[in-house]
């Protein structure tokens, strides 16, 4: 016996001390096979309770949209890059809507015209702000409201109303191919803050009024009919149409396409699953998902793109310049969509955010006062007590003392959903894991869709 246990260790001895890689060589393809292996299949009574589930909130996988025409995205896409838009011709579309940024700038609110920089790091010279944060351009196609106060909207009948009323006339309606993303286009442009410019500019954009949209679009058009490219490319995205029976709608629409045609992402693991793919989610993002579509989170968030398209007052902190709504408080405030229905049980409603890509997509809130996907998500439990102690020292420095005290008129309109709502760290660790099976591996790197250059040679913005 003591024989066989000392050949045993000194077994042993060999094969850990042994200056030869053979036993390195025998033990790695196990160690690869076990690297290699498919994770197991997750409980099927859970997937089945899950799909079940998010068939109650009717929580369905995205679907692809129809082809667009390769004409129509290629013209949308320099036109979304190209700053000949703008007042300055120092800005585009994209500056704010960034593909290395998940479409989006990372910044909590936005610095339009007259700002320097890219991405987080962008400022304005006299500190000026976009009153809202700019949401990310993704699926747009399948969305009934778009901006945050849904002023941008297709009713049940799909007829797509904005803001401009009858000066969009029904010869520019019937251009739009894909219902309220095609009319999107149509008012950046038009924004002085954001686009277009101040009078003092001198540019012949800022120096027509306010209220005339029909003469910002026709300067638009002037402006691209001079660059023989554009028109060439306009008329190959629109056979049979020539240049000059064009409108602004034509380049709104294009530019719609575009996002339509490239910036739609149904494939997430959250996707795969939903169509019988039992391996997409891991064990924790299926918990997650079940503790998801059994809280109150999936009566707000559901259908394909997890937003019920409609509009609520989350108790987020209301900061930056604000829509000039009180002058009780220097007209700071934002009313959200109030300021498009008229009512004041609107006041202080915003868009339910969308939760695909959501975790590429901060900040979050329509003014980005939270700075974290998981902050975003603790903000809903006791969500009146996170508005009352709002932390402002994440925020750039700019906005820290901008936070506007409406505390306890946002929390008299706040959702009556939220009332009682406690989220433990663990349940919040649970949500985060299913916030992960959300994302479209796609949606990672966007920087493929930025033009090499745009015709009219203006600098293309590139983070």
């Amino acid at each position: 016996m003591r024989t066989m246990a000392f050949a045993a260790t000194l077994a042993v001895i060999s094969v850990l001390g042994c200056a030869d890689d053979t036993p390195t060589r025998l033990l790695r393809p196990t160690a690869d096979a076990e690297l290699n292996k498919a994770p197991p299949p997750p409980d099927p009574v859970l997937a089945a309770l899950v799909r079940q589930l998010a068939a109650a909130r009717n929580v369905v996988p995205l679907t692809q949209p129809p082809r667009v025409r390769q004409p129509l995205v290629k013209l949308g896409r320099a036109l979304l890059f190209d700053p000949i838009l703008s007042g300055n011709r120092n800005i585009s579309c994209a500056t704010c809507h960034l593909p290395a940024f998940a479409t989006g700038d990372g910044k909590s609110l936005a610095v339009g015209e007259g700002g320097i920089g890219l991405g987080p790091g962008r400022e304005h010279p006299n500190g000026v702000f976009i009153p809202r944060n700019a949401p990310p351009l993704f699926n747009l196609g399948v969305m009934r409201h778009l901006f945050w106060d849904g002023r941008i909207e297709r009713d049940a009948a799909g007829v797509v109303h904005t803001p401009a009323g009858a000066q969009v006339t029904p010869q520019m309606a019937q251009v739009f191919e894909f219902g309220p993303a095609s009319a999107l286009g149509l008012f950046p442009v038009t924004n002085r803050a954001e686009m277009r410019g101040l009078p003092e500019s001198g540019n012949e954009l800022a120096s027509i009024p306010d209220s005339d949209l029909p003469a910002i679009w026709a300067a638009l058009m002037r402006r691209l009919g001079k660059i023989p490219e554009y028109r060439e490319m306009f008329e190959e995205a629109y056979p049979g149409t020539r240049f000059r029976d064009m409108t602004f709608a034509h380049a709104a629409n294009a530019i719609g396409g575009f996002m339509v045609s490239e910036l739609t992402f149904a494939n997430a693991p959250w996707d795969r699953f939903l169509r019988g793919d039992d391996r997409a989610l891991t064990g924790r993002q299926l918990e997650g998902a079940r503790q998801f579509l059994t809280l109150k989170c999936s009566i707000c968030h559901n259908g394909a793109t997890l937003s019920d398209d409609q509009f609520h007052d989350v108790a987020v902190a209301q900061l930056g310049p604000g829509e000039g709504d009180d002058p009780n408080i220097n007209g700071r405030d934002d009313f959200g969509r109030m300021r498009v229905t008229g009512s004041a049980l609107d006041k202080y409603l915003f868009r339910t955010t969308p939760l695909r890509n959501v975790e590429l997509t901060g900040p979050y809130g329509h003014d980005g006062a939270i700075t974290t996907l998981r902050g975003f998500v603790e903000h809903y439990s006791e969500s009146d007590i996170k508005l009352r102690t709002f932390d402002a020292s994440p925020l750039e420095p700019a906005l820290r003392n901008t936070v506007i005290p409406t505390t306890d008129a946002i929390l008299a309109q706040r959702d009556t959903l939220l009332n009682g709502v406690v989220l433990t760290p663990q349940l919040v660790d649970a949500l985060m894991d299913y916030m992960g099976a959300l994302t479209d591996a796609a949606a990672r790197d966007l920087t493929r869709l930025v033009p090499l250059r745009v015709p009219s040679r203006l600098p293309v913005d590139r983070p």
